[in-house]
């Protein structure tokens, strides 16, 4: 049976779409025949990142990743962040180059970096290039990012779609809420770059509910006490929390995909959103979402969309379909890989 190892900064007790993606895949992955092993904050020591502790940065060394990736001896190699193991990892696979790695490009890290330090966005994006280029592809989620990244120079770009576990995120009879109608929910990290305020000021009829954590928590139930903030929710609570809302709002400009959007959907909510990557991609053009740049209005509208349809599109994002792009993706990288060490007279690899 083949190995993969994946190495990724995002990890438990972080909740968010990129360790809810690999932990799925993984699963995913297994079913096919592929091993997974992970190289994750846990494994070392670690310090809170500033301005966001809930993010750990591992306190580690180069050789220590390389030794441990020499010792896992994986066919493949997938790095999936940016953060201190993703580069440890991309200089060890540079200098084993042998089996190389692909990677994944799961957040617009400057706009990340900008929304809380006086970082130029050309200078991240500068970096970015080339951690990805190096590599033997970078996965993508959308044509919209494919687009983006293109444009900025990232090279051997690939598609990794997403799916929704439709198991855990459907309609269901459970009420939740004991608030005023019509109830407008957001779930996600409570932080800077997630834009909340945009939707937090709008004069909307019924109940404001937030479900998450984050660093701007505590400044955000000062700011606004009329919303209800629930905290973290995962499981049963959080598929729950979702069914029983009436739209979903995802004021988000910084996301690539929004893996909280499928799963609303897949819980028979329609979706307002401002017209960008990641909303764009996923319902534009469709009826299960409202898209515009007055987020009030796009509210509005999807109060007038039916659940039928947002339920219809969500199980168009199946896990099963995603996972074998994934493999397909990273069995290709190896092909290309050694056709250009056959091109260079090295066939041996």
């Amino acid at each position: 049976m083949k190995r993969l190892l994946v190495v990724t900064d995002a990890w438990r007790p972080q909740i968010n779409g990129v360790v809810r993606s690999l932990e799925r895949l993984a699963e995913e992955l297994e079913k096919l025949d592929l091993t997974v092993d992970f190289l994750t904050p846990q494994l070392f020591p670690t310090l809170p990142m500033p301005t966001y502790p809930e993010i750990r940065l591992s306190l580690t060394h180069g050789w220590e990743i390389r030794r441990r990736i020499e010792k896992a001896a994986p066919d493949y190699i997938h790095i999936a962040t940016e953060g201190p193991l993703g580069m440890m990892a991309r200089r060890a696979a540079l200098d084993i180059r042998r089996p190389g790695y692909t990677t994944s490009y799961h957040t617009r890290f400057p706009e990340y970096v900008s929304a809380r330090l006086p970082v130029p966005e050309s200078w991240t994006y500068a970096a970015l290039r080339r951690f990805h280029n190096a590599g033997l592809a970078c996965m993508v989620a959308t044509e919209t990012l494919e687009q983006d990244l293109a444009a900025r120079g990232f090279r051997n770009l690939v598609r990794w779609s997403r799916g929704v576990d439709t198991a855990l995120f459907h309609p269901r009879e459970t009420r939740v809420y004991d608030l005023p109608r019509p109830i407008f929910l957001n779930v996600g990290r409570v932080a800077v770059e997630k834009n909340l305020e945009a939707f937090l000021d709008l004069d909307l009829p019924g109940s404001k509910v937030v479900v998450g954590d984050g660093p701007q928590l505590a400044e955000l139930k000062r700011k606004y006490p009329a919303v209800h903030f629930l905290g973290s929710k995962t499981g049963e609570d959080l598929a729950a929390a979702y069914a029983d809302a009436d739209v979903f709002v995802f004021p988000s400009l910084t996301d690539t995909f929004g893996n909280v959007v499928v799963e609303a959907l897949a819980s028979g909510l329609p979706v307002a959103a401002f017209p960008v990557m990641g909303p764009i991609d996923i319902v534009g053009g469709t009826r299960a979402g409202a898209l515009s740049n007055d987020l009030g209005e796009a509210c509005l509208a999807a109060l007038s969309l039916r659940r039928e349809d947002a339920i219809d599109l969500a199980h168009r994002f199946d896990w099963a379909v995603s996972t074998q792009q994934f493999r397909a993706n990273i069995e290709e990288a190896q092909e290309r890989r050694r056709a250009m060490q056959a091109a260079n007279g090295n066939g041996h690899g």
